[in-house]
């Protein structure tokens, strides 16, 4: 950041994430864009998040009333790679012909050929977002993802449970998201917190808040009093808000579960669907700004350390390119917020 910067100044239209003109090579937080949602169920749009963020993001005021001036560690956006763009497009038209029959493939060699080559497009995604990761976590950087659909960042997660055994997974979303390879993809954002828990042996826990939406596969894994979910129900989260409990002392309890170092996943569609009226799978219920906000600030209280995040399932909607929708209005406040929390818990 230029010594001349002016954080009160109004954004220039090039000027980077937040307005910032942060140099990649100087930033303490590198944001990875993936703009990749082939396997999205319902409504797709999420891959165009990325980018509407970016520009959605001058509209930032930089100081935040909670931790300060998060700006000054230098926050920029790599160039995003194009080849997710590419693997999107081709990985995209695959999965839409599975998704069209519901998933049921067998004995038809054209759609078993798609979910074959859709899985591979998946792995390589994985592979891309795990080798970036690990490069800014070997620079002492934090590094923060943004899709895509809910399936990108099971390479970021990989590789902060590789540096940081034992991690803990603090998880936002309206669904479980542990689904056995749903509708036969197996990285399906449908299925991440199946792959996280799963396949990283190094995340120990997984925290869920603002659950809501499951089949009973999944209310089987999280009836697991051995396994590693702990999940909050928007249910029994209301309840405490109806009956006017300390929603701050129940946040505490949940964040108790968690280890030391901690990865904050968040689907937008953990929030009520008014404010992500877009968002690829939108269910009644939800967090307010200010209750997503209470967790983030009990966990920047914590004494935790936030070692990676990531953004997903911001979509745009019909919006054109060169306008900002509410959707990514509301996305790029909520990743500085997370950006805030996390440099906060460092």
């Amino acid at each position: 950041m230029s010594p001349n910067f002016d954080p009160n100044a109004a954004a220039g239209a090039d000027s980077g994430l937040y307005g910032l003109g942060t140099p990649i090579e100087d930033a303490g937080v590198v944001v990875i864009g993936v703009p990749f949602d082939a396997t999205a169920s319902y409504r797709k749009g999420a891959a165009r998040g990325p980018r509407a963020i970016l520009r959605a993001s001058l509209q930032v005021d930089l100081f935040d009333l909670a931790t300060g001036r998060p700006y000054e560690a230098g926050i920029a956006m790599a160039p995003i790679d194009g080849r997710i763009d590419a693997w999107n497009t081709e990985a995209g038209e695959l999965a839409d012909q599975v998704i069209a029959v519901g998933g049921v493939v067998a004995g038809n060699a054209k759609l078993e050929s798609a979910v074959s080559r859709v899985n591979a497009i998946g792995a390589q995604v994985n592979q891309l977002v795990h080798a970036h990761t690990r490069s800014v976590l070997e620079r002492g950087r934090l590094p923060a993802i943004v899709g895509g659909d809910h399936s990108v960042p099971f390479g970021a997660i990989q590789a902060c449970a590789e540096k940081f055994p034992g991690l803990g997974v603090l998880h936002f979303d309206a669904h479980a998201d542990l689904r056995v390879a749903y509708e036969g993809f197996e990285w399906s954002h449908a299925s991440i917190m199946d792959n996280v828990t799963r396949r990283i042996p190094g995340v120990a826990r997984l925290v869920q808040v603002g659950i809501r939406d499951f089949c009973e596969q999944e209310f089987d894994a999280l009836r697991m009093p051995t396994g590693p979910v702990r999940a909050l129900f928007d249910r029994d989260w209301a309840a405490a808000r109806f009956e006017r409990k300390s929603l701050g002392e129940l946040v505490r309890e949940h964040l108790s579960h968690l280890p030391e170092h901690v990865f904050i996943s968040f689907d937008i569609d953990g929030l009520d669907p008014a404010l992500c009226p877009n968002t690829g799978t939108p269910v009644p219920g939800g967090l307010s700004w200010r209750e997503a906000n209470l967790w983030l600030d009990e966990l920047a209280k914590s004494g935790r350390r936030v070692v990676g995040l990531d953004l997903n399932e911001v979509n745009p909607g019909p919006a054109s390119d060169d306008e900002d929708s509410w959707d990514a209005i509301v996305g790029a406040r909520l990743l500085y917020r997370l950006i805030a929390t996390a440099l906060a818990a460092r």
